[in-house]
């Protein structure tokens, strides 16, 4: 059984997507309801409201998942994100959401849901969906950067802190297209273009996020832990 933050659009929801074709049961969380759920053949996710900012509503959120699948396997922290804001004019409130959202969020999520995996005899997985920002400037987006650099360094952590038990990874993405791609980088020449900086020669595709969750929830990185897993095309 597996919580998706965020599970709901963009990269998220081509990771559950992912999930659900492997068999996975899913559980995704989001403050609004998707027009329509993630799903793969016959299998749908579920959907649960939940602010991901808000530590009752984890608490509740986690408790729906093992309610309903009678255990929690893995979470991924995917929700996230930041808009466009200068860091010379960017207010203190600004900054402090984009935080809490991006690295506190992540971090509350992940302790209520050790406290079920540390029950488990199997344990658990967690999954930190982090950024190339995590590894290189990220001007208009500074607050979110550090954010997400302090996701991964939070994974490395948490994995000594609560191994054997629970592993922890994060996967450092990069440019993703998704279905608001046209929003950041225009039409399909602008995406091509952009594609064209990549050494792989695209841009990454949720799947590809997907599948490399797959691999670090699975028995094949039954020994990775604490590490963080660059899902980048080679850089930009």
């Amino acid at each position: 059984a597996v919580i998706v933050t965020g599970g709901g659009k963009g990269v998220g929801r081509g990771l559950t997507e992912c999930f659900l074709a492997a068999g996975a049961d899913v559980l995704i969380c989001g403050r609004s309801q998707p027009e329509s759920l993630p799903h793969s053949g016959e299998r749908k996710a579920l959907f649960t409201s939940c602010d991901v900012r808000d530590y009752e509503q984890i608490e509740a959120c986690v408790a729906f998942a093992v309610q309903h699948f009678g255990r929690l396997d893995v979470l991924v922290n995917n929700a996230g994100g930041a808009p466009y804001a200068e860091a010379a004019t960017a207010s203190p409130r600004f900054s402090e959401a984009i935080i809490r959202l991006n690295l506190i969020a992540p971090l509350n999520f992940s302790q209520v849901a050790n406290r079920v995996m540390q029950q488990q005899a199997w344990g658990g997985c967690i999954i930190n969906i982090a950024s190339v920002s995590t590894i290189r400037p990220s001007p208009g987006t500074a607050a979110y950067g550090a954010a997400k650099a302090g996701l991964v360094n939070l994974g490395t952590s948490l994995a000594v802190e609560w191994a054997p038990k629970v592993r922890v990874n994060a996967l450092v993405v990069g440019l993703t297209e998704t279905e608001q791609a046209h929003l950041h980088y225009g039409d399909k020449d602008g995406i091509a273009a952009v594609g064209a900086t990549i050494p792989l020669g695209r841009m990454a595709v949720p799947a590809d996020v997907g599948q490399a969750c797959l691999f670090l929830a699975s028995p094949l990185a039954s020994y990775v832990s604490g590490t963080n897993f660059a899902v980048h095309g080679g850089g930009e």
